[in-house]
């Protein structure tokens, strides 16, 4: 019974956009550009901001605590691409 309540109490930590964002990720198989239809249609949002607010919350401590295997995949992807952006990048000349 004190391990519901606990797991109830930490669910409440997130709000039901974060829960319905992690939700999505779990299950999303498609690829890039038919996510970004799916993003739109679901929550009416620009795929720029569901990428904004699903990074603030893949660093979450409750996101974390909700999903940790979800997250950090997430945040292995994210990490990864944020690599490949700053390799691909042109240095600027000095």
């Amino acid at each position: 019974m004190a391990e519901a309540q606990a797991e109830s109490e930490r669910d409440d930590e997130l709000d039901e956009l974060s829960l319905r964002i992690l939700d999505f990720e779990r299950g999303w198989t498609g690829g890039a550009g038919a996510k970004e239809a799916a993003v739109r249609a679901r929550f009416g949002l620009s795929a720029t901001r569901y990428y904004q607010l699903l990074y603030a919350l893949i660093d979450s401590p409750s996101a974390l605590r909700r999903d940790p295997l979800l997250v950090r995949r997430l945040q292995r992807l994210r990490d990864v691409r944020s690599r490949a952006r700053r390799v691909r990048a042109p240095s600027s000349p000095r």
